[in-house]
C-alpha cells in the first residue's frame, strides 16, 4: 500500500472539488500545489492512439521547441572535428571534444545529459550505440542532434527544444516549464506542445490521437484536462 507524505495529503484534500476546470485554472492549480522550496518542473503526460489501421503500432520520436523554452538546465556535449573545437566552446557547450571525447565515452565516462555531433564524427561514435542509445544520447539526424551548424544547435537545445519520445504502450510525457513562470507562459507552452502533436498523426490511425492529458509538477498531484 502506498504511503503519501504529509505535504502530498494536504495537496489531496486541497484539491478543487470542480472536476470540469478551465485548462487555466488547471494551471493555476497545478502551479499552486507547488509547495517544495525548489523550482518544480511543470509536466505534460499523455497516451496517444498507437494502432494504425494497416497494421503495426506506431512509434513516435519528434522533437519540438516550445515558445517559452522549459526552464531545464542540459550539460550539452559537442562531438565534432579539431577545427571546429574552438566553435563549440564558444556556442555554450559545456563537454567538447573530437577523438578524446569518443575515448572517454568508450571508457564509460559520460557526464552530460545531452550529445550533439558533426556528421563526420558519426562513423567514430557509432559503434558506441549500445551505450548511448539506452540513456537516449545516441545522436540522431530526425532530432536534431547531427548537426553542421553547432552554434544553432546548442542554442536551440539550451532554450527550448525538447524531445518526446512514446513507450511501448502509448505513453509520453514532457516539461512544459517551471512553477517559476507565470500561467500565460506555460499555457501557451502546452498549447503549442499539443498543436505539434496532433500535427505528428499519421493517416493511418483513425479516431483521436491523444486519448488523454494530465498536468502536474514534480512533487505535485495531477490534474486531467478534459479537452482533446
Amino acid at each position: 500500500m502506498k504511503k503519501y507524505s504529509k505535504r502530498y495529503k494536504a495537496l489531496i484534500d486541497s484539491r478543487s472539488k470542480n472536476k470540469k476546470l478551465e485548462l487555466k485554472q488547471i494551471i493555476d492549480e497545478v502551479k499552486k500545489n507547488s509547495t517544495t522550496k525548489f523550482d518544480e518542473s511543470i509536466d505534460v503526460s499523455l497516451r496517444i492512439n498507437m494502432k494504425q489501421s494497416k497494421g503495426g503500432d506506431l512509434s513516435l520520436r519528434t522533437i519540438i521547441k516550445l515558445p517559452n523554452g522549459t526552464g531545464k538546465k542540459s550539460k550539452i556535449a559537442v562531438l565534432c572535428e579539431p577545427d571546429k573545437i574552438d566553435e563549440a566552446k564558444k556556442s555554450g557547450a559545456e563537454v567538447v571534444g573530437s577523438d578524446d571525447l569518443v575515448d572517454q565515452i568508450s571508457s564509460g565516462k559520460i557526464n552530460f545529459t545531452k550529445l550533439i555531433c558533426t556528421p563526420t564524427m558519426m562513423s567514430k561514435i557509432g559503434k558506441h550505440g549500445k551505450v548511448l542509445g539506452p540513456k537516449g544520447l545516441m545522436p540522431n539526424p530526425k532530432l536534431g542532434t547531427v548537426t553542421t551548424d553547432i552554434t544553432k544547435t546548442v542554442k536551440d537545445f539550451k532554450t527550448g527544444l525538447v524531445e518526446i519520445r512514446n513507450d511501448k504502450d502509448g505513453n509520453l510525457g514532457a516539461t512544459i516549464g517551471r512553477k517559476s513562470f507565470s500561467s500565460d507562459k506555460l499555457l501557451e507552452n502546452y498549447k503549442y506542445f499539443i498543436e505539434t502533436l496532433k500535427k505528428e498523426k499519421p493517416d493511418t490511425i483513425k479516431g483521436d490521437f491523444i486519448k488523454n492529458i494530465y498536468i502536474t509538477s514534480t512533487m505535485g498531484i495531477s490534474f486531467k484536462v478534459g479537452a482533446k
